[in-house]
């Protein structure tokens, strides 16, 4: 057994993880931001292979097969899940570097999810006018769903009858605006100040009108979050489509979380105070061969599925300055909405918040 080496300084100071190799491949040493992450001791760490420490695929150890010469900078080494010896996985997108002994540096950069693919990259012309063909042919089923709720208003006269009245009128008009948009793409609605959990709200009663008792719906909010600046009606249609996709895949229960997280990076930016508006559900959860392809359209683990309700969240998300990301196994699926909080001089100092670590 290797004797443990103390890192380069200051690298100890630092949060980022750092672990180095020689050029066997096997663990010299790391800082104690590594050692933290994967939760074990840094003794036990050494001279360990770097490559036992890969819990799933092939990443890291196709990476350090890979010849590389120092002068050639770091290799991206993307979506790395790992673990030492059985424990908690941990995700993270991470650089590798070859130093000039031929020993080996990598800086894990860690995330809680990683972010589906961009359906923008992947969606070719031809999808597009499949799409707008699509948003045609809803017009009219649409316009007839609007005549029968009008209709039934004039009929109905106790007050639950009238509001789920309203409730299909509201909503069918939201799904107007929709096709509308892709027959007519227009600048997004300006943002306004709003609380998201009206919006959560909103997609409660949509739930309990679609599922009814069949799914057991929860609030986990928390009430100190600031006003998110955004388009209500395009969140609303997001997070419906998350909370519809777990009805669909058997969830008896099925959570909405909030809470704030500080010094979160979404894409090169770094955000002071985001809102992490998380989505639990006890379902079948994701199958294994749509891992990579479920935020692309027109694709869907159900026979049924349209496969547009992920991409559009995911759209959503990016109009925002967000991203949804998820972890999902067997009875423990979480998608997560991560949206930053305006920055004004007159917002909540970030570093006053507390921010609670969600739940696993």
């Amino acid at each position: 057994m290797a004797d443990e080496t103390p890192p380069p300084q200051p690298f100890d100071a630092l949060v980022t993880p750092l672990v180095w190799a020689d050029a066997d491949g096997r663990i010299r040493t790391c800082n104690v931001a590594f050692a933290r992450w994967l939760g074990v001791g840094r003794k036990r760490l050494i001279d360990q292979p770097l490559a036992a420490l890969e819990v799933d695929g092939e990443v890291l150890r196709l990476a350090l097969r890979t010849p590389s010469d120092p002068a050639d900078g770091p290799m991206r080494v993307r979506r790395l899940v790992l673990a030492f010896l059985g424990g908690e996985p941990r995700f993270a997108d991470a650089w590798l570097s070859r130093e000039a002994d031929g020993g080996l540096l990598l800086e894990a950069h860690p995330v809680d999810e990683f972010p589906g693919a961009d359906p923008t990259l992947a969606m070719p012309l031809a999808l597009s006018a499949a799409l707008r063909g699509l948003a045609h042919e809803l017009r009219n089923p649409l316009a007839g769903l609007k005549g029968a709720a009008q209709l039934l208003a004039r009929r109905v006269s106790d007050g639950e009858s009238r509001e789920l009245v309203a409730l299909v009128d509201t909503e069918v008009a939201r799904l107007g605006t929709l096709v509308d948009q892709l027959l007519s793409p227009r600048s997004p609605t300006p943002h306004r100040a709003l609380n998201i959990h009206g919006v959560l709200e909103q997609v409660l009663r949509l739930a309990e009108a679609d599922a009814g008792w069949a799914v057991r719906m929860l609030r986990d909010y928390d009430p100190s979050l600031p006003e998110l600046s955004g388009d209500p009606d395009r969140l609303t249609q997001a997070i419906w489509n998350l909370v519809r996709n777990a009805i669909q895949a058997g969830a008896a229960n099925i959570t909405l979380r909030t809470r704030a997280a500080l010094g979160v990076r979404i894409g090169d930016e770094v955000h002071a105070m985001v809102l992490r508006l998380e989505v639990v559900d006890d379902g079948r959860g994701v199958p294994d061969d749509m891992v990579e392809q479920i935020f692309l359209p027109l694709v869907s683990g159900r026979p049924d599925g349209s496969g547009l309700g992920l991409a559009m969240a995911q759209q959503v998300a990016r109009e925002h300055r967000g991203a949804l990301v998820y972890r999902s196994r067997t009875g423990h699926t979480v998608f997560t909405l991560q949206l930053p909080f305006p920055v004004e001089d007159d917002a909540p100092d970030a570093a006053a918040i507390t921010a609670p670590e969600p739940a696993a």
